[in-house]
């Protein structure tokens, strides 16, 4: 028999949005030495020029740490004590380059129930679509949480 979960379904549906995002040289610099990108398109304005690019290149990645800016409603799930992180998936579309202003409109994407050895845990899925100013879609995040007893 499966588990009735109860929380707010009226969220599905709903964008919320966030942003602009100011992208920086300063900040993709540091996120690619952060994660031990040493591609000189990360790192140098003129190896990223000479590749075609207005600006530094952002690690596709990059949106992580974006994602965090994003405030998302609590669903008010009627299960579980503990609440943790449980993974994150980043589908690059377009490059992030610095001097983009990125804009964030994330959706309840799935509230579903897994029960395994440790018992029934209950995962929150979000996925969040990010923008540049010309309206291009350059990121897809999607961010599961896990909700158990």
């Amino acid at each position: 028999m499966a588990l009735e979960l109860d929380y707010d379904k009226s969220l599905y549906g709903v964008e919320h949005q966030a942003g602009p995002f100011e992208v920086t040289a300063d900040q993709v610099r540091a996120f690619s030495r952060g994660i031990g990108e040493t591609n000189p398109i990360h790192l140098d304005q003129a190896a990223a020029e000479a590749q075609g690019f207005k600006g530094l290149v952002a690690p596709t990645t990059f949106c992580t740490i974006m994602v965090h800016r994003v405030s998302l409603p609590d669903i008010k799930l009627k299960f579980g004590r503990t609440r943790m992180h449980a993974g994150q998936r980043v589908q690059a579309q377009a490059p992030i380059v610095a001097g983009d202003r990125l804009t964030a409109s994330s959706h309840l994407k799935d509230v579903y129930a897994k029960t395994g050895r440790s018992g029934t845990m209950v995962f929150i899925v979000w996925e969040t679509t990010f923008r540049n100013q010309d309206g291009t879609v350059v990121a897809d995040v999607q961010e599961s949480f896990a909700c158990r007893e």
